[in-house]
């Protein structure tokens, strides 16, 4: 096929055939110059840099610097201060004391040190549990403990080393309980006497509540022990009514003066131990 004079023609006998190898390989070498052309620019931005950086690290080493201080001013390693004047923090390897137990402080005569009285244990002229208000009625302090009970508790006491018995009654809405803290001098012989009671502690009447719990009237008795402490309780009706098991009134101011007496011992312990705590040592 032929386009005439001045038509192009296509490798070297003009036949009109394209030379393709011809073609690759122009196009080849045109990349190959292109890629060296790449290489040799990324050289130079190089070297630019880093003439900067040294142009710029030779001023700042010179009088004339942006700094305005020689580099060579700087300490050297062997001149910076390897030791400080603050004394270092030294820590003691011993473990401080715990704190007292309150309970070791009313469990031994040689650490219940606090004066013993009825004031101590029951103090007020009245009592709040909660929304419940007792009225106190009569108190009593003896160390004839056989004296302040009924039936064999009396024997039981003396047997284990009771050294006084206080007690008091304490009267609401026509019920009324005594209770009785028989103190020993260890927590072993309080928890002997608790334990083996029998027959019980003798109601305390006067200052406005009547006799009750006399004369074969049933009552609900109770007995304790926490610490170098025994404690009883005898309640029931004022009216000398005796007490069943559905009276839940009559179990109720017995249990909150139970609970009451048992916090007034733990109380004491607590104080004694606190103050043991922050005496100075000697």
């Amino acid at each position: 096929m032929s386009f005439g004079q001045g038509g192009p023609s296509w490798g070297p006998g003009g036949t009109g055939t394209p030379d393709w190898a011809a073609l690759a390989e122009a196009s080849a070498a045109r990349a190959r110059r292109k890629r060296w052309l790449m290489i040799g620019g990324g050289a130079l931005a190089t070297a630019v840099v880093a003439a900067i950086v040294a142009t710029a690290v030779i001023s700042t080493d010179g009088s004339g610097g942006a700094s305005g201080k020689n580099a060579s001013e700087l300490p050297s390693a062997t001149a910076l201060p390897s030791e400080t004047a603050q004394p270092e923090p030294s820590f003691s390897s011993v473990a401080p004391a715990p704190p007292p137990d309150p309970k070791d402080y009313i469990s031994d005569v040689r650490k219940d040190r606090a004066p013993v009285t009825v004031d101590a244990f029951f103090p007020g002229r009245r009592l709040t549990m909660g929304d419940r208000v007792y009225s106190k009625g009569a108190t009593h302090r003896t160390e004839k403990c056989a004296t302040t009970t009924q039936g064999a508790l009396g024997s039981i006491l003396t047997k284990n080393g009771c050294d006084q018995v206080i007690r008091a009654t304490y009267a609401r809405n026509g019920v009324a309980v005594t209770v009785g803290l028989a103190v020993f001098e260890t927590e072993a012989q309080a928890k002997k006497a608790a334990q083996e009671a029998s027959g019980g502690l003798a109601s305390l009447s006067g200052s406005g509540v009547p006799t009750f719990c006399r004369g074969g009237a049933v009552c609900r008795r109770t007995a304790n022990s926490y610490g170098r402490y025994a404690y009883f309780t005898v309640g029931g009706f004022t009216s000398g009514k005796n007490v069943t098991r559905s009276d839940g009134n009559v179990f109720a101011v017995g249990d909150d003066l139970t609970d009451f007496t048992f916090r007034q011992i733990r109380r004491r312990g607590e104080v004694q131990a606190s103050q043991a705590a922050t005496a100075p040592t000697t």
